[in-house]
């Protein structure tokens, strides 16, 4: 890590305090005159609402698990591209005491589901019944995610937590410019779906505009049967009904049973160390952290990179690491429940170390030539990533205590499946693209899995979700996650190098531009300025095939500066953000 001179830590406090009195005057907080501000608890998330609903419960004394729960639940009814209560997600926890653990509330899939479900009579994946519609939908684990969370770790009542969300359903809020655009882009597929059209139409003509109230009072029903009943609430009774009254109209095969019998997991987080720092991610059926943990781990076997602009050699180590990382990750990840994942071996340091020896210092190895089994994973694959959009979400949270929540949830795609349970107001996730629905073929993502991820019936389907909390020396220093599909990995573990590796304040990691590769297809992707003319020359000479793209996640945190030691919320402006201090 380089040293700073007394005019750059100047600087970077300038900034800090800049950051901080901007955030607080966005609050309607006042900075003391007395002393530096002391921060009460930090929040940040992509949505106004959701920011003030945590600010509001860290103010009344909750912790940052309530505070979480408060805002997954505000997301889903001011967030609805992908904040849910019928898709999924995975919860990253780091308690007062120094505990580590997480809950995995990933979707599954339904019961009468199959391996070939998304095949035709010819064995061809017929795509767009994974990635729309009824039959697309897993059992959504969200509900019961987030309650397991507050029962277990978190302070208030279900009905202190739960009730802004429910206000905000019955009473309406304010659309603003970029809602208002995500509904006008999807009128057409809104259309299709009665009971979807029935919330985001107006009409069966227009939408909702730029400051009009959008109300959802048959969600609104839903969280209070939640708030009445707890789990309950959601997966029986009048809620489940009808899920499963929507499911039997419309071809989709959920059912209350599948409903009834869902669980969230509690799971033991993966713990890396990368250059003295503990990296705490999340463990299969999120396949973030086992890549995320083995990149770093090669990396650690090279001479850190720590200046600004980076190099074409440094890009190159980075991107032949991911390379090998994600060829292991569609061959050996999936739910550890269903197919034994050598998770142990994968992050092992020992077993990056073998990597290294086929990194090299000059050489490329192209996508074909790491290949493990199945070359038919080569013949198949598309050359191009679709362009999908925000198709999840990621916040983080720290109490005055010292908790500290990083939770990643998501539909899959924008809005999911596209079609809301009828009578019941809440969108359903179309997750179980994020199988193998036929090996070899692409997702929408551009991912290809093996048996590991294969369509089984209860099963949790592999994600990229990877939400993470750093440590130095037992205090958090990071807490972030990112939106993006297979890019997640790549965003957050960048984030991680530019905070480690260059001593970057958390601010400049989150805008400092990203690169991408993920094995297959074989392109190295790359945001406007992260690569200059001459590292263009020299990667194409190298052999790479380069493809600039608009960004590449969306990376939410929480971060320790540097210079002032105080944690402080960025919201990565790729795609907007809000973040909120709450003083002591």
């Amino acid at each position: 890590m380089h040293s700073e001179s007394d005019g750059d830590q100047l600087k970077s406090k300038i900034s800090y305090f800049l950051i901080l009195f901007s955030l607080l005057g966005c609050t309607g907080q006042k900075p003391s005159v007395q002393s530096e501000p002391k921060p009460f608890g930090v929040v940040v998330t992509v949505d106004k609402y959701a920011t003030e609903v945590g600010k509001k419960i860290l103010q009344e004394g909750g912790n940052a698990i309530d505070a979480a729960v408060g805002v997954g639940f505000t997301l889903a009814v001011t967030y609805p591209r992908a904040g849910n209560l019928g898709g999924g997600g995975f919860m990253v926890l780091r308690l007062k005491d120094g505990r580590k653990t997480s809950i995995d509330y990933r979707e599954k899939a339904p019961q009468r589901s199959s391996r070939d479900m998304y095949l035709d009579s010819d064995g061809n994946h017929i795509t767009q019944l994974s990635v729309e519609g009824y039959l697309s939908v897993g059992v959504p684990g969200s509900v019961a995610g987030m309650l397991y969370a507050l029962e277990n770790y978190g302070t208030m009542s279900i009905e202190d937590v739960l009730m802004p969300s429910y206000l905000l359903a019955l009473e309406g809020f304010e659309v603003d410019s970029n809602f208002a655009a995500s509904l006008h882009e999807r009128i057409a597929v809104f259309r299709k779906y009665t009971s979807t059209a029935n919330i985001f139409l107006k009409d069966s003509v227009t939408t909702y505009e730029e400051g009009d109230l959008f109300r959802q009072t048959d969600l609104a029903e839903t969280i209070d049967r939640i708030i009445k009943f707890g789990g309950a609430g959601f997966y029986d009774g009048l809620t489940a009904e009808l899920f499963e009254s929507t499911m039997i109209k419309y071809g989709g095969i959920i059912s209350k049973v599948d409903l009834f019998s869902y669980e969230a997991i509690e799971r033991e987080p993966l713990v890396g160390n990368y250059r003295g720092y503990d990296i705490i991610s999340m463990p299969p059926p999120s396949s973030g952290g086992v890549v995320m943990i083995e990149i770093l781990n090669i990396l650690e076997e090279f001479e850190p990179h720590t200046v600004v602009p980076l190099t074409s050699a440094y890009i190159k180590t980075y991107v032949e690491a991911s390379k090998y990382a994600f060829a292991d990750r569609a061959e050996q990840l999936g739910d550890t429940d269903f197919y034994p994942v050598p998770v142990n071996a994968l992050i092992s340091k020992e077993y990056a170390k073998t990597i290294v020896d086929k990194i090299g210092i000059n050489s490329v190895t192209p996508s074909d030539k790491i290949l493990h089994q199945n070359k038919a994973w080569l013949d198949s694959v598309e050359t191009l990533i679709k362009n999908e959009g925000i198709e999840t979400t990621h916040y983080c949270i720290i109490d005055k205590w010292g908790n500290a929540a990083s939770v990643t949830t998501t539909l899959n795609s924008y809005y999911g499946s596209k079609v809301v349970v009828e009578g019941a107001g809440f969108l359903l996730n179309n997750e179980m693209d994020d199988f193998a629905a036929k090996f070899g073929s692409p997702n929408m993502f551009g991912l290809v899995h093996g048996e590991a991820n294969a369509i089984e019936p209860n099963k949790r389907m592999l994600s990229s979700m990877s939400p993470t909390i750093v440590e130095k020396d037992g205090e958090v220093v990071l807490i972030t996650g990112s939106p993006g599909g297979s890019r997640i990995i790549s965003a957050v573990t960048q984030i991680i190098l530019y905070y480690i590796d260059f001593g970057m304040e958390p601010d400049e990691a989150v805008t400092q531009p990203r690169v991408h590769h993920q094995w297959l297809p074989d392109i190295l992707y790359y945001e406007s300025g992260a690569l200059s003319d001459s590292m263009i020359f020299d990667l194409e000479k190298m052999g790479y095939d380069l493809k600039k793209r608009k960004a590449i996640g969306n990376t939410h945190l929480i971060g320790r500066s540097h210079s002032s030691g105080i944690m402080i919320p960025i919201p990565d402006m790729r795609r907007g953000g809000h973040g909120a201090i709450v003083i002591d």
